[in-house]
């Protein structure tokens, strides 16, 4: 294939090293000095840009018939705008907080969890993320998918932010440390017991690697997809 990348910071250049050795090719980097772009060379597109650059580059990739991922967080405020655009253009999008293969599992276990603990009201959930301290956004995409994944089956109804929360709420804390790639916890707490699950990345090649796999599967589709149907989960 030959890919585009949006987005050529530290998980830019990884992905290039991923899709490089799977045999793909990377026919432009486009960063903040761009200024042109040729689209009749791009096969697919991966977007890791910045929160206030990923809808413009989604948007410009759908219209020009380009499928596209994008693992940006902090810009889901326009989701649906770009949904809208894939339908008028008949585009091909994936957008995944995490694209981890081992997330997207943790996904699927934390939600199956949440509905074994439903009923146990003796139990409240609490959750952790860990990341470098240069990451932008708090709480994590990661962190959120995983607080939408309780509260859709689960009686919990949100979620707060470091804050002391009510008992329908989930309380999020949010820690900036070293170079920590992401690790995420999710704890049930009672006063007998505790159940915990959690997820270590110790590195960013899995996060490269998944993305390089949804390139692969989106290409010559169109529609709007997630990593569970990548995943076939």
């Amino acid at each position: 294939m030959k890919i585009a990348l949006f987005g050529y910071g530290k998980m830019g250049k990884m992905i290039e090293q991923v899709a490089l050795t799977r045999g793909h090719d990377i026919v432009a980097k486009i960063d903040i000095d761009t200024t042109e772009i040729d689209f009749s060379n791009i096969d697919v597109a991966i977007d890791f840009s910045m929160p206030d650059a990923a809808f413009g580059n989604i948007t410009s990739c759908i219209e020009n018939k380009i499928p596209i991922i994008s693992g940006t967080t902090g810009w889901l405020h326009d989701y649906d705008k770009v949904l809208g655009t894939c339908k008028e253009y008949d585009g091909a999008f994936i957008y995944a907080s995490n694209f981890s293969l081992g997330v997207n599992v943790f996904f699927e276990l934390n939600a199956y969890l949440g509905r074994m603990m439903k009923d146990l009201n003796q139990y409240q959930v609490s959750m952790e993320e860990i990341h470098h301290t240069q990451k932008l956004d708090a709480p994590s995409g990661t962190a959120i998918t995983l607080a939408e994944g309780i509260i859709g089956n689960t009686n919990y109804q949100g979620w707060k932010l470091e804050e002391s929360t009510s008992e329908n709420e989930i309380r999020i804390t949010s820690k900036r440390e070293g170079t920590v790639p992401g690790t995420h916890t999710v704890e049930y707490d009672s006063g007998v017991d505790s159940i915990a699950i959690k997820h270590t990345a110790h590195n960013r090649e899995g996060f490269a690697f998944g993305a390089v796999i949804a390139a692969e599967w989106l290409q010559d589709k169109t529609g709007v997809f997630t990593m569970k149907d990548v995943l076939g989960l």
